[in-house]
């Protein structure tokens, strides 16, 4: 049976066909009107539509991933800070102008999905995600099911506490973890080392003077050189995350650990930190068995996939 997977963005959304084994069978990606909620029921209705009759076959449901709150019948987005949503009926909206089943998930828990059915946590019976982009995000599969909460919005390990008092989360609290393990996070602490005057801050300060600003990719490409200016500042961020890591496993006890986002493309340099880390804050190292960590197997095609899934799997 296909399904259809859509994935919403700050600046895209992407939609696929995508099979029951996990294959992307046609993509398309649009602009997004991250802003404006009607008009992105509109787009949204406009690429299911036109994804439907690129197809040969029939589509049996349509999932739609977003960042934010989804309340427990995966129909209402509570809460979305970056698209401007509250308590919107996305699921209604959407269905009002479409001929099948539509479904309401998570962006992480979407991710996270697709990485436990066809990625890096595939066979595993309990698999956390942990997604290290604007912020970070977190999925949790449990006994082969995805555990979403009593009111629809759990898995939000990117607010665990990792420093008492810390910095201020844009979730009211201060000291979680995303503040500190997130690529944002990473991002404005590289801006605040190219502003010293210290020498670990030389490689950024070039590249800022080179680009006129201080991205990511620059970020990226001073790791790749060997910086070790970002390479400490990455290896504080696994710091971070595997701290965190350490008081999901005492409540959840996952089997593996799987690191997704845009920070996880520097590969072992962010996932050793993590490791090291995690084996230290391992509540009762040493007589129990140690979750396995590895990277993500899918980039940005893994909200499509894990949306199509679970909308296919809710109509049976």
């Amino acid at each position: 049976m296909l399904a259809i997977g859509i994935d919403i963005g700050g600046t895209k959304i992407a939609g696929a066909i995508v099979s029951s084994s996990g294959e992307i069978l046609n993509e398309l990606r649009v602009p997004s009107p991250a802003q404006d909620p009607d008009q992105m029921i509109d787009v949204v209705v406009g690429l299911i539509k036109e994804l439907q009759l690129s197809s040969s076959e029939p589509i049996v449901a349509a999932g739609v991933a977003a960042a934010g709150f989804i309340d427990a019948d995966q129909s209402t987005i509570l809460y979305a800070p970056n698209l401007n949503w509250r308590n919107e009926p996305f699921r209604d909206r959407l269905t009002a102008h479409l001929d099948l089943p539509v479904f309401i998930e998570n962006d992480a828990n979407a991710a996270g999905w697709a990485e436990y059915k066809f990625g890096a946590g595939q066979g595993a019976k309990d698999m956390v995600m942990l997604t290290l982009g604007t912020g970070v995000g977190g999925a949790v599969v449990a006994d082969h099911k995805l555990r979403r909460g009593g009111f629809g919005i759990g898995g939000e390990l990117g607010h665990v506490r990792v420093v008492q008092d810390g910095k201020q989360c844009g979730c009211g609290r201060k000291g979680c973890v995303e503040q500190y393990a997130s690529g944002t996070a990473v991002l404005k602490a590289a801006k605040k080392l190219a502003a010293s005057d210290g020498p670990a801050g030389a490689r950024l300060r070039e590249l800022k003077a080179e680009f006129g600003e201080l991205t990511g990719h620059q970020v990226y490409q001073a790791l790749l050189e060997g910086d070790a200016g970002a390479r400490e500042l990455v290896a504080q961020a696994g710091g971070y995350l595997g701290q965190a890591m350490g008081s999901i496993t005492a409540v959840l006890d996952p089997q593996v650990y799987v690191i997704g986002g845009g920070l996880s493309e520097a590969g072992e340099l962010i996932l050793e930190p993590i490791r090291q880390s995690y084996l230290r804050e391992l509540p009762a190292r040493g007589f129990r068995p140690e979750a396995k960590i590895v990277a993500a197997k899918f980039s940005n095609q893994a909200g499509v996939i894990g949306a199509a899934d679970l909308a296919r799997e809710s109509v049976g």
